[in-house]
This record gives C-alpha cells, structure tokens and sequence, in this order.
C-alpha cells in the first residue's frame, strides 16, 4: 500500500506543493514572468525600440505583481484603476524630467502619498505601487514629453497582457488557491509523519541531524496552517465551513506535534524538554533509547507509515478494504483495551497515533466529503460521532467580537512611514544628485524599498543589509552576463525572464537572493539600453548603499520606533493572549463555560510570528551583542514551547462538550490560576520594568493534582490528557521570568 504506485506526476506535484505552500510563488512568478513575455510579444509585433521594450518589461511587471487582493473582481477594478495612475505617474515624470527642483519635491509627494496609502488596504497599497514604480520608469528610460504619447500604449499593452495573464492564462481563484493550501497541509503532514518515523531508527550519531529535520518540519506545517487561517474566509462558501476547516486543520496540527514529543518522551528514559522541539542546537538527553528490535517499535514504525499513507492518500485513492483496516487500526489505539503490551511511555505513543489519526479522519471529512462507513469498527464509529457532534457544535454559530479602535495621527503606522519614508527620499535624492545626476533614482529605491513590510529602526537596518549584500553580488554576476550577452537583444530578454522568475520566486525565502537576481537583470537591461559599463554597475552599489544610509538614518531620527520597543509591544501582546488562551481552555477544562478557544490559539500563533518577524535583527548573525541574540532566541523558543501547550489545552477542551468519556476536572481552575497569574505578571513588567508584580512559585502541577476525591481510569478524566501540557506550559512561563528580569516571590494557594 505504498506510493510506488502512484503517478510520478501526483508525487512530484506533492512534493511542489509541500515546499511552496499553495504553489503561491510558482503562481506568482510564472504570472508575472507570463504578463511580461506576452508584452514583449505584442511589442515586437508592433515593432517599437528597445527602450520601449524595457518600458512594456517593466510596466507588466508592476501591474502585475502590485495586485494582491484575493477576490478576482476586486483585481479587475484594482487594475482598471491602476492603469489612469500609470499613465498619470509616466506623464508627469515625462514633464517633470527637466525641471529638477519640482520634480525632486513631487517625487517626494508621490512617496509619502504611495506610503500612506496602505492605509486603504491591499488597493491602495497597489495603486500606490503603481504610482511609485511607473514614475520611476519614466526616469529609468528618461521619458520625454515627445515619447509620450508611444509610452501610452506600451503601458496600455502591459496592462492588457497583465490581465490576460491573470484572468486568462493562469487564472487563480480564493477556492483554487486554498484547495492547493490544504493539498500542500496534508503532503508537510506526511512529511512531519516521516521525519518523526526516522526518529525511532535514529542512531546516536544520526539523532541530532533528525531532530534538525524534526523542528523544520514542525515549522513548515505550522506555517502552511497559518496560510491557510488567512485563506479560509475568502477561500470557502459561508462562515461554518471555514470555522470547521480551520477547526480541522488546528487538530491535526496539534496531534501531529503532540505525537512527535510523546516519540521523543518515548526515545528518552529522562524526562524530554519541550524546548528540544523548538530551540535549534537543543539535544535529546542521552541513554534509554527505544530497542530497534522491540515488538512494540516494530508496530510503531509500521503505523507511522500507515499514517503517513492515510494523509497522503487522496480521497480517489483512499477507498478499499485494507486501507480501511489500517484507518481502524489506528484508530483502534484511543481504546485502553488494544493497546499492545509496553512500557508507559509507548503506550502513550501508540495513543497519541490514535488521536493523530482521529485528527486525519477529521480532515478528511472536512476536506473530501463524507466516506464509506461500511468496514468501520466500533471504535472507528464512536470517533466518527464525536466528530459529527463536533460539526454540529461548530455549525451552531459564533458571536461577532467589536474591533478595538486603532491608533491615531502620527501613532498610525501608515503615517508614521510615510513621513519617514518621505524624509529619507528626501536625503537620498540630495546625495543621489552628488553621485549622479542621471541616476540618482537608485538611492531613492532602495530607501523606498527598505521600508516595505518593516516596522522598526532594526529591521529597516537587516533589511539595508541583506539588499546591499544582494546587490553586490548582482553586479558581479551582471559584469560577466554582459560580457556573455553582448547585443544579443532576446537571449537577454530571455535571462531576464529567467531573473524576474527566480526574483519573486525567492522573495518569501531570501531577501539578499531577490536583490541579487534585480541586480543582475537591471545589469542586462543596462546592456540593452547601451548604457552599460562597469562604472554604472559601481554607482549602483554606491547608489544602494547611500539609500540604505538614508533609510536607517531616516528611522532612527524621525518618529523613530525602536527594535527594543517594538519588541516589547509585540512581547505584551503574545503574552496577553496566551494568557486569555490558557485562562479559557482551563475554564473550560473545569466544567465552565465553552469559548472560541481556536479562534484564540491562532490570534496567538499569528502574534508569536509577528515576534518572531521583529526579532530578526536582534538574532541575525551579524548583530555583535552575542548574548542579547542568545536571549531573544531563547525567549521566543519559550513562548513557541508556551503557544503549542497553549493550543493543545484549546483543542482538548474543546473536545469535552462532544467527548462523553471524558469528565471535566474542577481543580484544574486553581491550578491553571497560577499560570495565568504568571503569565500576567511578566506582561506587566514587560509593559512597564518598574511593575510590582511577581510570578508565584510553589508545588508542580502535577502534585496539585494528585488523585483524590475523583477516581476514574487512566485517561478516563481530563487531567490525565492535560496534566503534561499544564506542567510543561508552567515551567516555561517559569523560564520567561529569569532572561525577563520578572521577580520570583512565594506561591500562594489557589482553590
């Protein structure tokens, strides 16, 4: 029942779709790469020069990549609206071009204007792209009021092109591109299921490369999930089915994780830090491996596997007999009475394949439809109930939650870069003109450039470095590609393609690797321009440099935000919903009542990435204080640790009200209030250092909730499924007081 058998096509199509989630690069640079060469094609019909041939690359190019709306009529008005701008944008660069003071202050307008519209959402992000990017055209092939007129319909052919490659050539809906999100969830799944597999076999000297392996996967499928959450309302016919989709998706997110630490708990005869999972460089503590030869690991590695196969299989290929008994298996495992006879430790592997393949059930049915129940087991049955009732539960609605008003003025991040962005264009067109009076535009790009998707003096400073780097090495490669080249008009055009391609198809992945293919291919359009030579390529560099400059400068001095405030913003707010996280799922895990908790849980994971995002200039390689990027790493491999136990605790409470052998437990309320307390306390000082409030130390967890007044099977109360992610979120809220500088005080009892 392996995938020997399947199309080589099917598989090389999973393999894409697990490592480009979507295939949203692939989409978007096959389109843009499309629009262009079709406008190359019409242009050279129409017999126009070369320098309009650079104009029609480029304006394709900007209509193209600039729209980023989900919703197809919202692409066509955004590029409809986008086409008047362009031809505006071209025509005042055309007028402005010899009058170097007014053109210099409108370009600075143009900037701020084109900054601050990204306050309007992804069509006044476009349109102020447009705006920016066609202007700046104009000065790359120094458009005349004369050309004008011809440059119109260079533009108006690469707007057409662009929506014919959009709309006609490689069409892409919300429904389409979340079908592929979900395709690519399912195939990092299997991988996650493989590399955990290879764990068992994992020699002394191969262990460390799997649990490398182990932490990428894990990432890879958190991050096609949170894809996905940004998809499912657009990508999906009414709010019930995109609640129950993202429901589905959370639980074989969170079975997945859970049973690649049980695996680890199990290879281990100490107890497994969580952090192994999510610090790079942490190791798996050493002695009590799993015997290779075990009856019992040899039916571990035997369904992983049949897990593995069971999420790979799409639902054409998933029907039979002897796939349905491996499902029933599996499923079989949630049963006391089928477990095989091993130590604890497996046989809480061997449960937590049970619940992994419950997950896969689940998915399945929110992805493909209803099965075939005819060959199920009772307890295939029973878990197909549970999750009927959990469709119901969802089904049943959500309350709509006010939107908290946003800041302000100057407080708006929008206008708060847009004068920033202002002012540094302002510099770097007065040190451009010093460099060069032609093309001093590059240090205005680079400094508009720098300031894209970036919220802080630190990432604005990474951001300059990683494009310098780029550049650099672009123009070395563009030194020899001229040589190559020569006149050669369309063997240029076509390595420019080949660049544009690899340009957007790089971006997500390495910013220093997208500037190094713009570099490149702005050094073949300089040859097909006949303006090439080594000194051009010099004064690019110094260009990129000086604009960069510009851009820092212009951060760290105008309405500056700190990487170090930033961060702590950023800090306040994970730590705020992880404590509302954890407060209702133990609410709900005592018998309270039910909320949204996976909702909450993914309002955590998407504030713990933007953390992660503005702590990059903090951990880069090059920032020289070694033990604050040794800090900040270890603070956010913490808050990783704390946000899965977060999401576990959601999603097993969230099983309780469909769930009838597990009973709610009402002491976990006063266990879970010193977490919380906790949780609170290090937000308060992280808000303000000169706070009062302590973290509360005192017995484990795990003795709070010795076995008491309630007596139930193993498994048979919540605790028992809880009492591990409780103890383990405990100790790393513990852990974040110590590189926070949070006080340790006494603990006080809790009821």
């Amino acid at each position: 029942m392996g995938t020997a058998g399947r199309p080589g096509r099917v598989r090389v199509w999973d393999r894409l779709a697990a490592y480009d989630p979507g295939l949203l690069r692939l989409t978007a640079g096959l389109r843009t790469v499309t629009a262009i060469a079709l406008t190359l094609a019409v242009l050279a019909a129409l017999r126009v020069p070369v320098p309009h041939l650079v104009a029609g690359a480029m304006a394709a190019m900007v209509s193209t990549f600039a729209i980023r709306e989900t919703q197809r009529a919202a692409q066509a008005v955004t590029l409809a609206l986008g086409l008047p701008v362009a031809l505006a944008s071209v025509s005042l660069g055309a007028l402005l071009n010899q009058r170097v003071v007014a053109g210099d202050l409108f370009f600075v307008v143009l900037i701020f204007c084109a900054v601050y519209g990204r306050r309007f959402g992804d069509r006044g992000t476009a349109l102020g792209l447009i705006g920016f990017q066609i202007y700046f055209l104009s000065l790359f092939v120094h458009a005349t009021v004369s050309a004008l007129p011809a440059l119109y319909g260079v533009i108006c052919v690469a707007f057409a092109c662009s929506a014919a490659a959009r709309f006609v050539l490689l069409p892409q809906t919300p429904t389409g591109t979340l079908d592929r999100l979900r395709r690519a969830f399912r195939a990092r799944l299997a991988q996650l299921i493989a590399v955990q597999a290879e764990l068992l076999d994992a020699g002394p000297e191969d262990v460390d490369k799997v649990l490398d392996d182990l932490r990428t996967a894990t990432a890879r499928l958190h991050e096609t999930a949170l894809l996905i959450q940004g998809r499912l309302e657009d990508g999906t016919s009414d709010a019930a089915v995109a609640r129950l989709l993202q429901r589905r998706i959370a639980d074989a997110e969170v079975a997945s994780e859970r049973l690649g630490l049980l695996l680890l708990t199990a290879r281990s005869a100490e107890r497994t830090d969580t952090l192994t999972l999510h610090l790079p460089g942490a190791a798996l503590p050493s002695g009590g491996e799993l015997p290779v030869r075990d009856e019992a690991t040899a039916a571990l590695r035997r369904d992983l596997q049949a897990l593995r196969l069971l999420m790979l299989r799409p639902v054409g290929e998933a029907r039979g007999t002897a796939l349905a008994q491996v499902r029933n298996r599996l499923l079989g495992y949630r049963e006391e009475e089928n477990l095989p006879k091993a130590s604890p430790a497996v046989q809480d592997v061997f449960r937590g394949l049970g619940e992994a393949a419950r997950a896969a059930l689940g998915l399945r049915v929110a992805l493909d439809g209803p099965q075939d129940e005819s060959d199920d087991t009772p307890a295939t049955a029973r878990s197909r109930e549970e999750l009927d009732a959990e469709d119901a539960a969802i089904e049943a609605g959500e309350e709509a939650e006010a939107e908290e008003p946003g800041p302000t003025g100057l407080e708006r991040p929008t206008t708060r870069a847009a004068v920033q962005v202002a002012v540094g264009s302002a510099l770097a067109i007065a040190g451009g003109e010093l460099l060069s009076s032609q093309r001093w535009y590059w240090a205005v790009l680079t400094c508009w450039i720098v300031f894209l998707n970036t919220a802080s003096t630190g990432e604005i400073l990474v951001k300059g470095y990683r494009r310098l780097l780029g550049t650099v090495l672009g123009v070395v490669a563009g030194i020899v590609l001229a040589g190559l080249v020569g006149h050669h008009t369309w063997t240029a055009f076509g390595l420019v393609l080949v660049f544009i391609f690899a340009m957007f198809y790089t971006a997500p992945l390495s910013y220093t690797l997208m500037s190094f293919f713009v570099t490149a291919m702005l050094g073949l359009l300089y040859t097909l321009l006949n303006t090439y030579s080594m000194a051009v390529l010099v004064l690019r560099v110094e260009e990129t440099a000086l604009g960069a400059a510009c851009g820092v400068i212009a951060a760290a001095v105008v309405l500056p935000i700190h990487t170090d405030r930033r961060t702590n913003e950023l800090l306040g707010t994970v730590l705020d919903r992880l404590a509302g996280v954890t407060r209702g799922a133990v609410e709900q895990l005592s018998g309270g009542a039910g909320a949204d908790l996976v909702e909450q849980a993914r309002d955590l994971d998407q504030a713990l990435a933007d953390l992660r995002a503005a702590t990059q200039p903090l951990t880069h390689p090059i920032t020289p204080l070694r033990s604050r990027r040794d800090t900040a790493r270890y603070v956010v491999a913490l808050l990783e640790t704390c946000a899965y136990h977060g999401r576990s605790l959601a999603a097993t409470a969230e099983l309780l009200p469909t769930h009838p052998s597990i009973a709610a437990d009402p002491r976990l309320r006063g266990a879970g209030a010193r977490i919380v307390h906790n949780i609170e306390a290090i937000a308060a000082h992280v808000a303000d250092p000169r706070a009062t409030a302590e973290i509360e130390t005192g017995p484990s967890i795990a003795s709070m909730l010795e076995p008491g007044t309630l007596r139930t099977p193993r498994y048979g109360r919540v605790t028992d499924r809880v009492l591990r992610h409780l103890q383990r979120l405990d100790e790393a809220v513990s852990g974040l007081a110590r590189p926070l500088g949070v006080t340790t005080g006494a603990g006080r009892p809790r009821k």
